[in-house]
């Protein structure tokens, strides 16, 4: 198996992918716009149990979601560079994929919310796109949704 390191651009933050990710998207969402000041972000959604920290913390910022759930953006406090978010339910793990060493190990699966990709973006033909957010079921794996499902299940007994 692959190893997956990453960090913040100032280096005091240094994280491991123990696993493949579940799943890797872009997403084209005006808000995604917005939060990087760019064209789209790569998420890698992973396991929380399988997300460590290696060297440094991360500081906790709230930021806002498309879904209106709570969104908990991890940075680098010396930075500010986002590296990994944490929604509702906290079971997953959204990785910033810019943050890794080297992010083209892990290209997008899907490309969603191209409803409000910029237009003079061109996306490649074969990766599946949405208008929107795709169903899991049936676009994540089976291995992928089991996975998941289990991530949630931790979650809920340890709380």
């Amino acid at each position: 198996m692959a190893e997956y390191h990453g960090g913040c651009s100032c280096g005091a933050v240094r994280y491991k992918l123990l696993t493949e990710p579940m799943f890797t998207h872009a997403c084209h969402c005006h808000l995604c716009q917005q939060v990087t000041g760019s064209a789209f972000i790569i998420h890698n959604i992973i396991e929380r149990f399988n997300f460590k920290i290696l060297q440094g913390e991360l500081s906790d910022f709230n930021g806002p979601s498309g879904s209106g759930r709570r969104h908990v953006v991890k940075r680098c406090p010396k930075c500010g560079d986002a590296l990994v978010s944490f929604f509702a339910e906290g079971a997953n793990a959204v990785v910033k994929a810019g943050s890794l060493d080297d992010p083209n190990k892990l290209p997008p699966l899907a490309h969603i919310f191209v409803d409000a990709k910029l237009e003079w973006i061109e996306l490649p033909v074969d990766v599946p796109q949405y208008p929107g957010m795709y169903d899991f079921e049936e676009t994540w794996s089976r291995e992928s949704l089991q996975r998941r499902s289990e991530a949630l299940r931790r979650v809920t007994v340890d709380h």
